[in-house]
């Protein structure tokens, strides 16, 4: 094996024309002869927050048996391949969540579990994500990223407005807008500049961000390796193929004038959009530029409809499915449709090297929901899975099934425990989860 006195910094970027893109870890990073668990090099933990609304079709989600011989079921059953990496967690409950008004506050209320405040301000709790991105997330370029596919809010005269659209607060009472746009965020992790527009501005005179950085690409790929060039050679292609996408989106909604509140950049698939946004999440990840995001799929009250799986019903109505089996039949294939188009992204994650692992073997993703039976707008038991091995401090492959009236908080406060975070509670947490 080749050993040099040399490497590459962590931090090093390529650099072109107003633009700045990090990179992947690198074995160039890691100093020679150095076991990488001791180095500044080692994969540092990354968390993740993905939500859905409405709750699930629980006889449907939650496996039959627990412990490791479980067999997933029709919602979870697009996450099969990485099972070994899986954690369905049953039984949870959010008495924060309990109001007469439970849209208006359902989705606010998760990463917190704290009850709001009766009032229009909003006054609830810090969020885990955040908790997360003031330990984890201060020497990355951006401490968390906060996503959506929808906008709009969901409001009520005790609560206000302020827990609707959002499933990430700062601080008690300063939520945290979530970008819908994809192309926006893509200005955001690689344009340069002070706001939007002059990112837009760089981007318009180079016509494209990869473009502006190729000659330091490639000078930067003659100091490496055969197995760093191949990375940085597949990094690029992603970015690439992001970037092209964006483009193909702008100029389709541009046409379609018969679509006149679709912002540029926002495509009308459902699941182009999705994509989008966890490829971009996904390259985030690998070139460190966050190590903490909140994602909404849908908002509570969405009323979309999902026509290209053969579903007409408004997301909304139809969780009010009132026991009607042909509902159910329909509302179950729309959250499983949700974890297929969440599985495309963890196989980025399983398939994209990080160190001595892969970025799923260095992540922890919770999914899940605020609201168990939606006909019922209920919030025990929730449905919640957790995704990836925390670099081995989240054991994988089982399914968990905690007593009766088991705070959610429980679960929130064990995943910051397992990244490092230095927490003692959060919201109504009573426990640890030793068992996760």
């Amino acid at each position: 094996m080749f050993i040099s006195k040399k490497h590459l910094s962590r931090r090093a970027v390529l650099q072109g024309m107003g633009v700045t893109i990090g990179l992947p870890l690198l074995e160039a990073m890691i100093p020679a002869a150095t076991a990488q668990s001791k180095t500044a090099a080692k994969p540092a933990p990354r968390m993740g927050f993905i939500y859905v609304p409405h709750g699930s079709v629980l006889d449907r989600w939650s496996p039959k048996t627990t412990g490791k011989d479980f067999q997933l079921l029709q919602i979870l059953k697009p996450l099969e391949p990485y099972k070994s990496h899986l954690t369905i967690v049953s039984g949870l409950r959010n008495k924060a969540a309990e109001s007469p008004a439970p849209h208006a506050i359902t989705s606010g209320t998760w990463l917190g579990c704290v009850h709001p405040a009766p009032q229009q301000s909003p006054l609830a709790g810090t969020s885990t994500d955040q908790i997360a991105a003031k330990h984890i997330g201060q020497d990355t370029p951006f401490p968390s990223l906060e996503l959506s596919t929808e906008t709009g809010t969901t409001c009520d005269p005790t609560f206000g407005c302020g827990f609707g659209n959002t499933i990430s607060f700062r601080t008690p009472t300063q939520p945290l807008p979530m970008e819908y746009n994809p192309r926006k965020v893509f200005y955001q992790l690689f344009g340069q500049g002070d706001t939007t527009t002059e990112r837009a501005a760089i981007v318009g005179e180079t016509k494209s961000i990869l473009d502006s950085v190729l000659g330091d690409a490639a000078s930067l790929q003659q100091q490496l390796g055969p197995r760093d060039r191949a990375m940085v050679g597949s990094y690029l292609d992603s970015l690439r193929e992001i970037e092209r996408r964006i483009q193909t989106v702008e100029k389709s909604n541009l046409s379609r004038i018969d679509v006149p509140d679709a912002p540029v950049g926002v495509p009308n698939d459902f699941k182009e959009h999705v994509s989008l946004m966890f490829d971009l999440l996904a390259i985030a990840y690998q070139a460190n530029l966050t190590r903490v995001f909140s994602f909404m799929m849908n908002k509570e009250v969405s009323m979309r409809t999902f026509n290209a799986i053969g579903v007409s019903d408004a997301f909304h109505p139809l969780s009010h499915h009132g026991n009607n089996p042909a509902n159910l039949d329909r509302l179950s294939k729309v959250f499983a449709y949700h974890t297929d188009l969440l599985s495309a992204f963890i196989k980025k994650l399983a398939t994209t090297p990080d160190g001595d692992g892969s970025l799923l073997d260095h992540s922890i993703i919770l999914y899940g929901s605020n609201m168990s039976n939606s006909n019922l707008h209920n919030h025990d038991p929730l449905p919640s899975a957790v995704l990836g091995l925390g670099y081995g401090k989240i054991k994988g492959g089982q399914h968990l099934k905690y007593p009766q009236d088991t705070p959610l908080a429980n679960l929130m406060l064990t995943l910051l425990e397992r990244a490092g975070v230095p927490i003692d509670h959060i919201g109504d947490s009573n426990a640890l989860m030793t068992e996760v």
